[in-house]
């Protein structure tokens, strides 16, 4: 995807580059933290390169890495990551219209680099698809250069936590700095009324499931807050529902 020569000699392209840079050193801190974490949760070497080769997806690695530490049931691992990467799912469905023309391989590749923060400057960007070829071109151009430092920034630095994770000592801090980096991409998704409320709900449901075993209270979180938000959708009132929040410059 973003290796296309027709994408990268567009200006688009460098837009999206220059707009993840922004961001890039918080996904860095993150993949350093991910990479340090699975190591030191048991995972072997190849192991823990082949997880973040293959997987690609912070959150869902730090969920399910104590769940394989603890000796928690497969069921119980799968359960726990497809519940946290269920936003790729809304992700997908709205990127849709912007690449249904693209073949089948291009999608599956560009669904797998497309990350939250990639996601979220291309939905800010642009909120429909264009009417023409060439500028749907241009939006996935955009899309490329954005998707290009978010992956090169994870992997380097994952990679690089997976090296080094037996000589970074733990005083580093490097748990809080990948708490920061969630903060961060959290933070950035808070768009609406309805995703502020959301994200609150998740928090305090977490909070009062942590005695759950095996990370459980993570899935309560989750379904707490999509079952609330679904509600409200439905049936609360209209500046919860798909109104963002005004940015004041």
């Amino acid at each position: 995807m973003f290796l296309s020569a027709a994408y990268r000699r567009l200006p688009e392209f460098r837009e999206g580059v220059r707009d993840q840079a922004g961001v890039a050193t918080g996904i860095a801190a993150w993949g350093l933290m991910t990479g340090v974490a699975m190591v030191k949760s048991g995972l072997s070497g190849v192991e823990a390169v082949a997880m973040t080769l293959l997987v690609y997806a912070g959150s869902a690695q730090l969920t399910a890495v104590p769940l394989i530490a603890a000796g928690a049931p497969l069921w119980v691992i799968l359960a726990a990551a497809f519940c946290v990467n269920l936003r790729f799912v809304v992700f997908s469905a709205h990127l849709r219209p912007y690449l249904m023309h693209l073949p089948r391989g291009q999608r599956l590749l560009t669904g797998y680099v497309t990350g939250d923060l990639s996601y979220v400057f291309f939905a800010r960007r642009y909120p429909r698809p264009a009417d023409t070829p060439e500028g749907l071109v241009r939006q996935q151009a955009y899309l490329a250069g954005n998707c290009a430092v978010n992956y090169l920034a994870w992997m380097s630095m994952s990679l690089l936590g997976v090296a080094l994770a037996n000589a970074i000592p733990p005083a580093w801090g490097l748990g809080f700095a990948g708490i920061l980096a969630l903060l961060g991409v959290g933070c950035s998704l808070a768009t609406s009324p309805l995703r502020v409320v959301s994200a609150g709900v998740a928090g305090a449901a977490a909070v009062a499931a942590w005695a759950l075993p095996l990370k459980l209270n993570i899935v309560v979180a989750i379904a707490a807050a999509v079952a609330l938000c679904l509600v409200l959708e439905a049936h609360g009132p209209a500046r919860l529902r798909g109104h963002r929040i005004p940015e004041h410059g």
